[in-house]
This record gives structure tokens, C-alpha cells and sequence, in this order.
């Protein structure tokens, strides 16, 4: 009996992180689960922020230009971080951005998008290993990863003084996801939910 193939993507959990004492920003946490052959992780979690997502539009588009992107929220300048609905508003956007995109087979085969939802690299980085500048492969950044979010949280300092470390730009090991099966049927009975207009 063949498996029908699937791929669930969740926004979820805006955290509003300080970038510093003038600014902030929020990011999401971004949860797949599949058994698609195109993914190198069955399950991860990454954080990402609003202008990461814009970034990966932009990429997509430029290497898939006969494709007709669907398009993220639009960035108002009446966003307000502290409005509870503006921010579920905009979860919204990114997560059907994602559903739709996940559905292409060409945008599936960008390197680019599976870095962005099974690493927390920078798109400086995304970029580079894409390119083949960097020592690690795709699957070796989604690997070491899917390794490091596994074992131990990563704080924020350990962020600040490994900037040359691929990885240490985690922020996702808060999420608690791991192996069970328990975990990815919570996380996706949840989703309806949250989804309130």
C-alpha cells in the first residue's frame, strides 16, 4: 500500500524578540511534519522573522519566474506588534504563503526553502551554501541542525559569540518537539484553534 504523501506546515507561537533597546521585531515559529521524499527532516521547528519571509519570496521568485508567488501579508505601516489581532492577522498570511508554496514541486526543489523551514540560517548564509561557498552541504546544515535543537537549548549568548557558527543562530529548542509522535498530533489538532477570525 503506497502512503499518500503529505506536508503540514504551522505559524505559530509570535514571540516579540529585542533586537536592541530601540528596537524589536517578532518572529514565528515555523513546524513541518511530512513523509514527503523531498524533505531531508520528517518534523523541525525554526523561528523566523517578518523580512526573512519577504527575503524567500524574492528568491523563489527570481528562480521560478514563470510562477505566480502567492503573496505575504502586505507590510502596513499601522502593524502594531502589541495588537494581538495584527499580529494573528499576519501569522495567518505567512502560514497560507507557506501552504501554497509547499504545493509547487518546482519551489520544493529550491535548496533555498528547505534551509529556510530546517535551519536557522541567516539568508546571508542560505545564500552561500546554495552557492557552494560554505564547507557544509544543505543536508549537513539541516542535519547539524536537527542535532544540535535535539540536545540542548541554545541561549542567546552562545548566539552572539558564535557568529561564524552556522548554527547558533537557533531559537527553536524552546519549542519542546521531539520525537513522539504525541507532539506532532497536538501541534496539528491545535492549529484549527487558533485560527479565529
Amino acid at each position: 500500500m503506497h502512503l499518500q504523501e503529505f506536508v503540514t506546515v504551522l505559524v505559530r507561537d509570535p514571540r516579540i524578540q529585542k533586537e536592541d533597546s530601540w528596537h524589536s521585531y517578532i518572529d514565528y515559529e515555523i513546524f513541518i511534519h511530512t513523509n514527503s521524499i523531498c524533505f531531508t527532516r520528517k518534523t523541525s521547528c525554526v523561528r523566523r522573522r517578518y523580512r526573512e519571509f519577504v527575503w524567500l519570496r524574492q528568491r523563489l521568485q527570481s528562480n521560478a519566474v514563470l510562477i505566480q508567488l502567492p503573496d505575504l501579508p502586505s507590510k502596513t505601516p499601522f502593524f502594531n506588534m502589541n495588537n494581538p489581532n495584527h499580529v494573528d492577522h499576519r501569522r495567518q498570511g505567512l502560514q497560507e504563503f507557506l501552504e501554497k508554496i509547499l504545493q509547487d514541486v518546482l519551489l520544493l526543489s529550491d535548496s533555498r526553502l528547505h534551509l529556510f523551514l530546517q535551519t536557522q540560517l541567516s539568508p546571508e548564509d542560505m545564500e552561500a551554501c546554495v552557492s557552494g561557498q560554505t564547507k557544509y552541504s544543505v543536508a549537513d546544515a539541516i542535519h547539524s541542525f536537527a542535532s544540535l535543537n535535539r540536545r540542548f537549548p541554545i541561549e542567546d549568548e552562545e548566539r552572539k559569540k558564535g557568529k561564524n557558527d552556522a548554527d547558533s543562530d537557533s531559537e527553536s529548542s524552546s519549542s519542546g518537539l521531539g520525537p513522539s509522535d504525541d507532539s506532532i498530533s497536538c501541534g496539528c489538532k491545535a492549529s484549527p484553534a487558533s485560527e479565529e477570525p
